[in-house]
């Protein structure tokens, strides 16, 4: 990488987002079963979801949108100004299913990269600047 790299901006930002402690979540006492909710159906076109991320600049969004055929596609961005990368035609479930599928898998993959910087960045305060180990 090259000095101001935006690569390095954006592993900073990720590296400061991750040394903030987590909040204490208590575990949710109770074994009552609880009635499922009635969902309402999901209106499709504009239906939209965010991928995770601390800059929108890298952030991906998927939107819904209905074309003149009546058959739906989904376009997938990066940033806020990119050209969208489209799928379809589809059906209406097809692209909602879309859309949850991409930002579901975005959000694991974001987790797993957030989780291998967190333990390296626990190796590097075990070793000393001497490169002995504490």
């Amino acid at each position: 990488m090259s000095p101001g790299d935006p690569t390095d901006n954006a592993l900073a930002a990720i590296a400061s987002m991750l040394d903030q402690p987590e909040s204490h979540r208590e575990p949710e006492t109770g074994a009552v079963a609880e009635k499922p909710i009635a969902r309402e159906p999901i209106e499709a076109d504009g239906y939209s979801k965010t991928g995770p991320g601390p800059m929108a600049a890298i952030r991906f969004k998927w939107s819904v949108r209905r074309g003149d055929n009546g058959e739906y596609y989904v376009d997938e961005t990066i940033g806020e100004n990119s050209t969208p990368l489209v799928s379809g035609p589809l059906s209406k479930d097809a692209a909602i299913a879309l859309v949850d599928e991409r930002e579901n898998e975005a959000r694991r993959r974001f987790e797993l990269l957030k989780n291998e910087m967190t333990g390296r960045a626990a190796a590097a305060n075990l070793v000393g600047k001497d490169g002995s180990e504490l």
